[in-house]
């Protein structure tokens, strides 16, 4: 079997990556068709798609802690089985409300809190699952092929959005539609948990409850300033990088001035570049800290390079590069999180580890989309490049002081500690 797909050799891997592909193409759908959903609903209004893309991503900020100590004390498969139902459940009233004609944009406010509520319970046990799945020296290659399985959902899914949006009329019922199809494919993700081997997975012994399991982490990672580094980087890309979903719909609206099949092709073109970083990442098999800080670096230039952009079709050529060195940047992160921390405390480690990659954008978002009333939509790419790059050179300056961590090769730590509070790699 070719290096990029080893880990398809095994059987419970197989599955779950065939049902994320599914469910993957209907999440990207949705996201299409909630952003423009609040677009038709608000009429343009970027602060009401900042404070939507900010409510989706809340629970992550407020919950994560839990949802790893959860992920470390219950089975991972059937926990995974509960958060999905919350998410098809969730988008099935929402596609519901809409294609009624009842929906407002208080609803989608609400029901994007609690899809992320789900989405909060989900990602830590879904992250750390992978462990479970395949050996040690599989694991590289799974998170890049989870990656690569998400960003082919992502070609797919935002064009399907599009085209689909477009051809039922474009408004809030079409959008509706759309989503109503996510619901239905989260069944694919449960089908597949159901149907694997219990016995072949490689299940972590669970952590047995005792009184501050969510400091025993926090501590960990604050004897690691390699993992330290990595959160402080992700923390700045995905608070003021990684708004895709707003800058794309404001750049496709108020620049370009194109409608909902233009704006669903963006995304599948930034797609493009993604899926090429992710089965890149998925061949390789050595990754150091420098791969993670100067993919952030670079991808902070190209957001600003595509902000400044003159037409929608140098925009086109543009993001698949913004793609490319996001999911870079980012696989190389999430696979060195999980390679170097501790089995036992995986779970709550990834949980604090989306917490700040994912939880600031609550904070960025509605940020970013003042920006973009204030300045012009342009400025959403720009700004939000330039202040990634100064935080991703902070965090250099703060973390490596000196230890010359960032040519290192990442230890991966197979055996459980015997204490939590022990961080050496």
């Amino acid at each position: 079997m070719s290096p990029t797909f080893r880990s398809l050799h095994n059987h419970n891997y197989r599955l779950y990556a065939t049902g994320g592909v599914v469910s993957n193409t209907g999440t990207w759908m949705q996201r299409v068709a909630q952003d423009w959903l609040v677009v038709v609903l608000a009429v343009n209004d970027g602060t009401a798609l900042g404070i939507t893309t900010g409510l989706q991503f809340l629970p992550a900020l407020l919950l994560s802690p839990y949802a790893g100590l959860v992920a470390d004390r219950f089975p991972k498969q059937r926990l995974l089985q509960v958060t999905q139902t919350v998410m098809a459940l969730t988008a099935l009233l929402l596609g519901t409300l809409a294609v009624t004609g009842t929906v407002q944009v208080w609803h989608v406010y609400v029901l994007a809190f609690v899809f992320g509520v789900g989405s909060a319970f989900d990602a830590p046990a879904r992250q750390s699952f992978v462990s479970e799945m395949v050996d040690a020296e599989d694991l590289s290659n799974a998170v890049g092929l989870n990656s690569a399985s998400f960003n082919a959902a992502r070609v797919a899914g935002p064009a399907i959005a599009g085209l689909l949006i477009g051809a039922f009329g474009g408004g809030a019922e079409a959008a509706g539609w759309v989503i109503l199809l996510n619901g239905l494919s989260y069944a694919a993700v449960v089908f597949a948990l159901r149907r694997m081997v219990v016995a072949d997975l490689n299940t972590t012994p669970r952590e047995e409850r005792h009184k501050g399991m969510i400091g025993d982490a926090v501590r960990y990672l604050r004897g690691r300033p390699d993992l330290m580094l990595i959160l402080s980087i992700v923390f700045f890309a995905g608070t003021f990088g990684l708004n895709f979903q707003m800058t794309s719909a404001l750049m496709a609206t108020q620049v370009f001035h194109k409608g909902a099949t233009e704006y669903g092709l963006l995304g599948s073109a930034m797609a493009v570049g993604s899926l090429s970083g992710a089965l890149l990442a998925a061949r390789r098999t050595r990754i150091r800290l420098r791969l993670v800080a100067g993919a952030a670096l670079l991808f902070g230039t190209v957001e600003i390079l595509a902000g400044l952009v003159p037409s929608y079709l140098t925009f086109v050529l543009v993001v698949p590069l913004l793609g490319f060195t996001a999911l870079t940047m980012i696989t190389a992160a999430n696979t060195t999180m999980q390679l170097a921390t501790a089995p036992q405390l995986r779970g709550r480690v990834m949980a604090l580890y989306l917490m700040v990659f994912m939880g600031g954008t609550p904070l960025g978002s509605p940020f970013i989309g003042w920006i973009g009333e204030q300045f012009g939509a342009r400025w959403t790419l720009i700004g939000g490049g330039g202040l990634t790059i100064i935080g991703v050179l902070t965090s250099i300056a703060v973390f490596t002081r000196g230890r010359g961590m960032l040519g290192r090769r990442v230890a991966v730590v197979r055996a459980p500690l015997e204490h939590p509070l022990d961080s050496r790699a």
